[in-house]
């Protein structure tokens, strides 16, 4: 809706007092020039420099958008930005708080806006995931017309959360996740610029390290909890954010724990040992230090899908599905809630029964196959479906086992060269052990001979 007397009002004093407002207000970027990340977006003649006017014009107007990603990536930034870049006029809603009649009144005012003074409409709508399909229908007519140019703002995945017609009249921009590097720099703009904190505190590279760990690549919660820490350390007279007083300030611990050095493999491959060793608490405190230190939950997942076949196998064939479930529910839902799902994968896997064979499988007939034990397909399992594959003797003599009684023919699959090697060695743990009956019978009745 359009900013009442009071709200005019707050904003005004906001601008004549910034020191009021939070950290992470005052250092919005004022141009698209300022903002961290997301250079993909910003390139010249993108939709997001069309609309500030930067380029464009002519008959082709710019578009609406919806931009998707993470929080704390700049969604709202951007689109303040564009609120203070652009000569249109510029419109809020929150789909928590807005409905339908909040959505028509402002694509009449925008009609008239355009109709009485030529003026186009910006109108920003923040959590459109929030609106219902009802909702997201009454802007359709304004966005197909063009009476406003929308920027509507998600962390859902708009295609199972925006209704496809309005997907369809829309650009749909993705922001990618933050880097350590993009979220530092704004780290050390905030300590210097006149306002921020205006050089009144320092950050030592420990403490920025732990402050870069907790924000997870979120520019806001970075922000956030800089602030804290700095009117903490003000408070005791300190001009230094020590890691203890950030600690103190957050309430997280300082985890010794490097994503991109020894200890991300250290730590990971401690985690994947404990599982291995059966070790479901010890396998619990790496992943926790995982958890806590930031790591990307996708990496998790995908160490734990290879320690499903790599050391358990056979012996629980549910692992392999735990594992693989575990990876998608951490892609759909991500952290905090991801932690629940990656506890359970990892104390499916440390406490199922073990087995290697698989792994030890696999690299047997590797090795043979790199030694240049192949060989050609034996003739009778060659394809017989083209025209004169029978007078090569193609696919002759083959014995289809489902027309036998126990469904096994006693015939040679493999190439000479390894006709007799036997590279899955099954153990008896856990589920295995069936398997390891089913092989022994099936090679006694394939008539194959001990290597």
């Amino acid at each position: 809706m359009e900013p009442d007397l009071f709200t005019a009002a707050a904003e005004e004093r906001q601008e004549k007092d910034p020191a009021g407002s939070p950290l992470a207000v005052r250092m919005r970027p004022r141009t698209l020039d300022e903002v961290v990340g997301q250079q993909h977006l910003l390139k010249p003649g993108s939709p997001l420099r069309r609309l500030v006017g930067e380029s464009g014009g002519g008959p082709a107007g710019p578009s609406s958008v919806i931009l998707w990603g993470p929080p704390g990536t700049g969604k709202t930034t951007l689109a303040y930005v564009v609120s203070k870049a652009t000569n249109k006029r510029f419109v809020e809603l929150s789909a928590i708080t807005a409905g339908v009649k909040e959505v028509r009144a402002v694509i009449d005012g925008a009609r008239r806006a355009t109709g009485g003074f030529g003026k186009e409409t910006v109108l920003f709508l923040d959590e459109i995931h929030r609106f219902s399909k009802a909702q997201q229908d009454s802007l359709l007519p304004a966005v197909e017309n063009r009476w406003v140019t929308l920027i509507a703002a998600t962390t859902e995945n708009p295609y199972f959360s925006v209704i496809s017609p309005l997907l369809s009249r829309s650009l749909l921009l993705t922001l990618e996740p933050l880097t350590d590097d993009d979220v530092r720099g704004l780290l050390r703009r905030a300590l210097s610029d006149e306002r921020g904190l205006k050089d009144a505190v320092s950050l030592p590279e420990d403490t920025e390290a732990h402050l870069l760990r907790i924000a997870g690549g979120d520019a806001r919660r970075a922000l956030t909890a800089l602030e804290a820490a700095a009117g903490a350390a003000l408070d005791q007279g300190e001009s230094e954010i020590s890691l203890q007083r950030l600690e103190e300030t957050v309430d997280r611990a300082a985890v010794k724990y490097d994503r991109d050095g020894d200890q991300h493999y250290d730590v990971a491959s401690a985690l994947i040992k404990s599982i291995r060793g059966s070790d479901v608490d010890a396998a619990l405190h790496y992943l926790a230090r995982m958890i806590e230190a930031g790591e990307d939950p996708r990496f998790i997942a995908r160490r734990l899908m290879i320690s499903a076949s790599e050391d358990i196998g056979l012996a629980d064939p549910n692992a392999l599905p735990i594992a693989v479930a575990a990876a998608q529910a951490v892609a759909m839902i991500g952290f905090p809630e991801a932690a629940l799902t990656l506890s359970h994968a990892t104390i499916a896997l440390a406490l199922a029964p073990k087995s290697n064979a698989a792994t030890t499988a696999i690299g047997a007939a590797l090795d043979d196959v790199r030694k240049g034990l192949a060989g050609p397909v034996p003739p009778h399992l060659r394809d017989g479906h083209y025209k004169g594959a029978a007078k090569l003797g193609h696919a002759q003599g083959y014995v289809y086992p489902h027309d036998l009684a126990e469904g096994i023919a006693e015939q040679q699959y493999a190439p000479d060269a390894i006709k007799d090697r036997e590279y899955y060695e099954p153990t008896r743990h856990g589920a295995e052990a069936r398997y390891a009956d089913a092989v022994e019978w099936t090679r006694k009745h394939l008539g194959r001979k001990r290597s």
